[in-house]
């Protein structure tokens, strides 16, 4: 018996770094990739540090059978290199904190650390233009929203390089539901829009 094939939902070139490719999380699969990612204090902004391994498979198990919201695994030259989170504004708690525009796409990134490679000056940017490719134009979206943690200043920051305009603070309120508890938290929304992203 072989394994299905792994489907991709977007493959780019990064100049000078090699092939990305994008794909939805296995909640299974990729279970233990990513607790090693999000567990570590480096991620606590991401908001799972002190989760188990089951805990993270069945958060982005949940997660699958949405409509709303989506997780891909990013790849570089076949290696896991970040996790990749869009949803729809319009039905999420950041609704509640901005005027949703039609078009608009959330994203949340979480790139995972440097590994063997070693950091390589360059690549968040790059990696980054890749995310922005397949959501303002893979997707044919209008603007993209950022929420990042007002404290995560590095996350902020690497937003602003890549042509971001920052907007208010806001505070999220904090959902608490049978499967899904987010506290509060106070995020500074940022936006790019495709024609700053890629000018005609």
């Amino acid at each position: 018996m072989t394994d299905a094939p792994v489907h991709y939902v977007h493959e780019e070139k990064a100049d000078g770094f090699g092939t990305v490719r994008i794909r939805p999380v296995d909640a299974e699969a990729d279970a233990a990739v990513l607790h090693g990612w999000v567990s570590a204090e480096r991620a606590s902004f991401w908001g799972m540090n002190g989760l188990t391994r089951d805990q993270v498979a069945e958060i982005y198990a949940h997660m699958a059978g949405l409509d709303t919201h989506h997780a891909y695994l990013v790849e570089l030259d076949g290696d896991p290199v970040a996790v990749l989170q869009t949803y729809e504004p319009s039905e999420d708690r950041v609704s509640e904190c901005y005027e949703v525009e039609p078009g608009d796409i959330g994203v949340h990134v979480l790139l995972a650390p440097a590994g063997e490679r070693g950091a390589r000056p360059g690549w968040s940017s790059a990696l980054m233009a890749v995310f922005a490719s397949y959501v303002l134009v893979g997707q044919d979206r209008r603007r993209v929203v950022v929420d990042p943690d007002v404290r995560n200043e590095k996350a902020l920051a690497r937003f602003v390089r890549q042509g971001f305009e920052v907007g208010p603070v806001v505070t999220l309120p904090e959902i608490d539901l049978p499967d899904v508890h987010l506290p509060e938290k106070t995020a500074q929304l940022a936006f790019l829009r495709r024609e700053v992203a890629f000018p005609a």
